[in-house]
C-alpha cells in the first residue's frame, strides 16, 4: 500500500510512524515546549533521524475545550517551520489544519500532506486539498473541540464513523482527489468515551478491509488515564506504544505519535513477527 502526493509517494508496505509537532502554547501533551522556530527544527529533524517517516506540524491545538486560532496567527505558527524543515529534509510533511488557506499556503511552502480533524468539512477545504494535490487525511470527529467530550453517543460507534469517513471519500472523489491520496482516521478521543475509543481500536481491521491506508492517533491521550485510573505520562506513554503495536497488528498504516523512537521500535517489532 501506498499514499501519493504530487509527485511523491511514501510507501506503507510496512506501518511508518508520523511524529507530533505541535507549535502551540496551549497543545495538551507539548503545548509552549516548540514554539520557537530554531528549537522546532531541531526536534523535527530529531524524530526524523530516530525513524519518523512523517512530521505532522500542528499550529492550532484540538484538545477538548481548545479555543479557536485566527488563520493568520496559524500560519506564522507553521510557515517557517515547514519552510525551514523542508529546506533541511526530505521527510514527508503533513499540516496539521481545518483552514484551506492554510492548506494553500504549508503545501506551498513544502507540505505533501493534509491532515484535517474536520476531514475537510470547512467552506473550500476540498477545493484547497484538491488544488495543492497533497495527500489528505480524513479524520472523523463528533462535534468541535470545544464540546466533543460532553456525552458523546452512537448507534453503533464502529459503523457510524465508517459510514462517515466513507461518505467524507465520496465527498473527495467527486472534488476530483484520486484515492491514491486519501487515508483515514477514526478520531480517537475526538467525541469518544473510553469505550468508543476501545470499540474503534478493536476493530480496526473494518476500517483497514475499507481499502485505504488508516491512521490511528492515541498518543499520550486521556483515554488511558480513565483505562488506568491515575495519571502520569509514563503510563501514557507506554499505553501509546502498545496501542501502536496493536494497530500495527492490525494493519494501520501510519501510527501518529509524540515518541517515535518508542513507536518506532514497536512498529519494528510488530513487522518482524509479521514475517513469515
Amino acid at each position: 500500500m501506498q499514499l501519493n502526493s504530487r509527485n511523491r509517494t511514501l510507501d506503507l508496505a510496512r506501518p511508518v510512524v508520523m511524529g507530533i509537532l505541535n507549535v502551540t502554547p496551549d497543545s495538551f501533551s507539548d503545548g509552549g515546549a516548540y514554539v520557537e522556530t530554531a528549537r522546532a527544527l531541531d526536534h523535527a529533524l530529531g524524530m526524523v533521524e530516530q525513524g519518523a517517516a512523517i512530521v505532522d506540524v500542528g499550529g492550532e491545538s484540538t484538545r477538548p475545550g481548545a479555543d479557536p486560532v485566527d488563520e493568520r496567527e496559524e500560519m506564522a505558527r507553521v510557515l517557517p517551520l515547514i519552510e525551514a524543515l523542508r529546506a533541511h529534509s526530505d521527510v514527508f510533511i503533513s499540516i496539521d489544519t481545518i483552514k484551506p488557506r492554510v492548506m494553500r499556503e504549508a503545501c506551498a511552502a513544502g507540505a505533501d500532506m493534509i491532515n484535517d480533524v474536520m476531514a475537510l468539512r470547512a467552506p473550500g477545504a476540498l477545493e484547497a486539498a484538491c488544488d495543492t494535490q497533497a495527500a489528505v487525511c480524513l479524520m472523523h470527529m463528533q462535534g468541535q473541540p470545544r464540546t466533543m467530550q460532553k456525552a458523546p453517543v452512537y448507534d453503533d460507534v464502529v459503523a457510524d464513523v465508517r459510514s462517515f469517513l466513507g461518505a467524507r471519500v465520496a465527498a473527495c472523489r467527486d472534488a476530483g482527489i484520486d484515492d491514491s491520496r486519501i487515508c483515514l482516521d477514526p478520531g480517537f478521543g475526538f467525541g469518544k468515551t473510553l469505550e468508543h475509543n476501545l470499540a474503534l481500536m478493536r476493530n480496526l481491521h473494518a476500517f483497514v478491509g475499507d481499502g485505504y491506508p488508516v491512521l490511528v492517533g492515541v498518543s499520550r491521550k486521556s483515554m488511558f488515564v480513565k483505562l488506568h485510573g491515575h495519571d502520569d505520562m509514563s503510563s501514557r506513554i507506554h499505553a501509546s506504544v502498545t496501542s501502536a503495536f496493536w494497530a500495527a497488528t492490525q494493519g494501520a498504516g501510519i501510527i501518529r505519535s509524540h515518541d517515535v523512537a518508542h513507536t518506532v521500535e514497536a512498529l519494528t517489532l510488530a513487522a518482524a513477527l509479521a514475517d513469515n
